[in-house]
């Protein structure tokens, strides 16, 4: 079965077996339809069509059924999605699925991953909030394999698709059925960030609402959010034997402020430089920039960007080249300032202000004088 057209046709059939929720496997769905089109037993599994194929298709028929009100559901439910995260962090959940990768259709669950030793343990934390639920336990044959699945079905606002994992699975790269690939997910914090980032305006504490139009996003919202996951971020004492990332990052803002008290580029710089460590330990500078985005200046970006090349500058590892690269910066000398403070700033029972403090201070540097300020 080479013919291209035949391919299309079964993911077209397949896409609506399970748009239409008469199927909820892609695997099943596949061989169904082609089933339908009377091919049952002349195809080789890979002649058929693959997972994403099959979702492209889902994803066209619900834009030609249900239009533009696709999108405001979607930021709907990805706020409620938070909302149920948040009452059940100490689960670790995990956003996953068409919420998550934004290719809702008609009556899609909120897929969520949490992880626990004793589905009891969830389902007592469920009877504390008064949400009504079904526990499952599925059991799928596939490759004449099987296994099991515990699933909590949560009835509220939105269906609620909880898959509940044992601890030790904390960590694991689950692979998507579609790409084959590391399934798209975002924790707790990653969805915060996200949606301050997707939806500007947003109020995440109460998902009915928006605040007034023409507030627009507080930048400094999104930093609370990047850093706060810091102080869980425990590093090698022999490195840093202040302790957590966050006192670490606290440190370097405090002994950057008695540097450059008015310079909010190079303050943010301070703070900053270590967000990523929340996010991806192993290319913390790449991850807390693609993060931050274009909440931060170049000239920020450039100082949190090359801080550890300029470790490797001071201490005599960084290449010739990289090194006249860098000199030749219009921030160079500011770097190795960052450089020698984010040195300085792993001092065990430094006094530091608190987080919101720190924002506060900034937050004050970013504002206008008094004189420029509307009556």
């Amino acid at each position: 079965m080479a013919d291209p057209r035949l391919r299309q046709h079964i993911a077209r059939i397949a896409a609506q077996l399970m748009y239409d929720r008469q199927e909820t496997e892609y695997f099943t769905a596949k061989r169904k339809a082609a089933k339908q089109l009377g091919i049952d037993h002349r195809y080789r599994p890979k002649d058929l069509p693959s997972n994403a194929e099959i979702r492209e298709q889902i994803h066209l028929l619900a834009d030609l059924y249900e239009g533009e009100a696709r999108f405001e559901q979607l930021k709907a439910m990805r706020l409620f999605a938070l909302q149920v995260m948040r009452r059940l962090d100490r689960f670790r959940p995990g956003l996953i699925g068409s919420v998550c990768t934004g290719h809702i259709r008609k009556d899609s669950d909120i897929d969520i991953h949490v992880f626990s030793d004793a589905i009891a343990e969830i389902t007592m934390a469920l009877d504390e909030l008064g949400w009504d639920y079904e526990v499952e336990h599925k059991r799928i044959l596939k490759h004449q394999e099987e296994r099991v699945f515990h699933h909590i079905h949560v009835r509220e606002r939105f269906p609620v698709e909880l898959t509940v994992y044992p601890k030790s699975k904390i960590g694991y790269a689950f692979k998507s059925s579609i790409t084959g690939k590391a399934m798209e997910r975002f924790s707790l914090n990653e969805l915060e960030v996200f949606l301050a980032r997707e939806y500007p305006g947003a109020v995440l504490d109460e998902p009915e609402e928006e605040v007034e139009p023409g507030t627009g996003w507080d930048r400094f919202e999104l930093y609370r959010l990047l850093l706060r996951p810091l102080e869980n971020v425990k590093q090698s004492p022999k490195w840093h034997p202040e302790g957590d990332a966050l006192y670490h990052s606290l440190q370097v803002f405090e002994l950057a402020r008695r540097e450059r008290p008015y310079d909010e580029e190079f303050l943010l710089a301070a703070l900053l430089h270590d967000i990523g460590k929340a996010i991806d330990p192993h290319n913390h500078v790449a991850a807390g920039l693609e993060a931050l985005d274009d909440s931060i200046t170049d000239r920020t970006a450039f100082l949190i960007e090359h801080h550890m090349e300029a470790h490797a500058f001071a201490d005599g590892t960084l290449g010739h080249r990289a090194k006249l690269r860098l000199r030749e910066t219009e921030d160079f000398e500011d770097l190795l300032l960052l450089q020698e403070l984010d040195q300085a700033g792993r001092n065990p029972g430094m006094p530091v202000d608190e987080l919101e403090a720190v924002l506060d201070y900034l937050k004050d540097l970013d504002a206008p004088p008094e004189a420029e300020k509307e009556p």
